[in-house]
């Protein structure tokens, strides 16, 4: 019994961090990139795979066998950082919630033709629903792994309906014909949309609410973490597959929403429904994702907070959908959510490198693998990279 709870946790965790990736920016940069870059795009999936396993094989490893949220490690290692990680993490969470409201209205429009002013409030009031069951994480593990699978099949169905070149996507994938200094920029902001900010903590924080933790459980928690990348991955190499079979016939997409727009020219208006299903699946998983995560966060510091958990992440939808519903198109706070993401990655991973050789974290006996250190460190150098250029857009805010 125990196992087989343990394999539903395992899972849950998985779906929860691959659906809080799998969100409204996930789709358009998707489609926005499969347009530009065609079978290109392939080898940047590629790519941002393996530096996404990287980062998640690190985080979730030190976390786990720690016993210690992010922002805890964050405080052990220097007195008040915690605070500061704590307040990236959960302002840029409650920022791409934000978004993830406005894109689950969408959702609801595109495949019900819901008005988007009542999509706002029935996105937060089903996302509310979740965390009001009496087994709330048992809700919420469910939901993101129904609403996951069904992405999956949808996106599968309309690779079926537009027949994409699979031949010219594999060689692509390993042999671009793209320049790869061209393809940089992409790779780094799908490494940010895949494990940035928030999203590669929501799995790990999981387990340690679940007490899947310690080194004794290590091939549970990578497998776990392996599982969430994979899941992503998936639907990422789908959704390029199925908006390569419209791009390659020499179709433009339309720039305000080219996932939309690849899914009505290559399978109809069905194909256009089809799309507000996988949009209204995509949002309300995220919109889950980054409340529980962005609060689990802040708990620590606060026992009012871990003690009515469920009614901070309720307030934290409830703003989420207000802000939406006033703001309608927040474009400013979403540049500075892109910043902020830019910056949180390295920060918090280069956080759990040096964490992973402190043994009053670790414990006396344990030994992070050597070859996981360095790869981390060469990513934290890159993301800290992107973390510089995307402090460049906070300029677009005074514009």
């Amino acid at each position: 019994m125990q196992k087989s709870k343990n394999t539903s946790v395992l899972l849950g965790a998985a779906f929860i961090m691959a659906t809080s990736a799998i969100g409204p920016g996930f789709l358009v940069q998707t489609a926005k990139f499969t347009n530009s870059y065609k079978a290109n795009f392939g080898f940047v999936v590629l790519i941002s795979v393996l530096l996404s396993m990287i980062v998640q094989l690190n985080v979730w490893r030190v976390l786990c066998v720690s016993e210690m949220r992010g922002q805890d490690i964050a405080n052990k290692l220097l007195p008040g950082l915690g605070y500061f990680v704590a307040f990236l993490v959960a302002l840029g969470g409650l920022v791409f919630n934000i978004g993830n409201v406005g894109g689950s209205a969408l959702g609801f429009n595109t495949l019900l033709g819901i008005p988007k002013m009542a999509g706002y409030f029935i996105s937060g009031g089903v996302a509310i629903t979740i965390f009001l069951l009496k087994n709330a994480a048992k809700a919420m593990d469910t939901l993101t792994k129904v609403l996951g699978g069904c992405m999956i099949i949808v996106i599968f169905i309309v690779i079926l309906i537009v027949k994409p070149p699979i031949g010219l996507a594999v060689k692509d994938t390993f042999l671009p014909s793209e320049s790869i200094s061209n393809l940089i920029p992409a790779i780094l902001t799908l490494l940010g949309g895949t494990v940035g900010g928030y999203i590669t903590f929501s799995g790990a924080h999981r387990l340690i609410d679940a007490k899947i933790t310690k080194e004794e459980n290590l091939d549970e928690i990578n497998r776990s973490s392996i599982m969430g990348i994979g899941i992503a991955t998936l639907v990422r190499v789908l959704l390029f597959l199925a908006i390569l079979g419209v791009v390659v016939k020499g179709v433009s997409l339309a720039a305000e929403n080219p996932a939309a727009d690849a899914f009505r020219q290559g399978a109809g208006e069905i194909g256009y429904r089809f799309f507000g299903l996988v949009l209204l699946s995509a949002a309300i998983t995220s919109i889950v994702g980054a409340a529980y995560t962005s609060v689990s966060f802040l708990k620590t510091f606060n026992k009012n907070i871990e003690k009515h958990e469920k009614w901070v992440i309720i307030g934290f939808i409830v703003v989420s959908t207000i802000i939406m519903a006033i703001a309608g198109n927040p474009a400013t706070l979403l540049i500075l959510a892109g910043s902020l993401n830019g910056l949180i990655l390295p920060v918090t991973l280069g956080i759990c490198l040096v964490a992973s050789q402190n043994k009053s974290i670790m414990g006396e006996n344990y030994r992070h693998p050597k070859v996981l250190l360095i790869l981390g460190i060469i990513v934290v150098l890159i993301t800290a990279y992107l973390g510089v250029v995307s402090l460049g857009s906070l300029t677009k805010l005074f514009s």
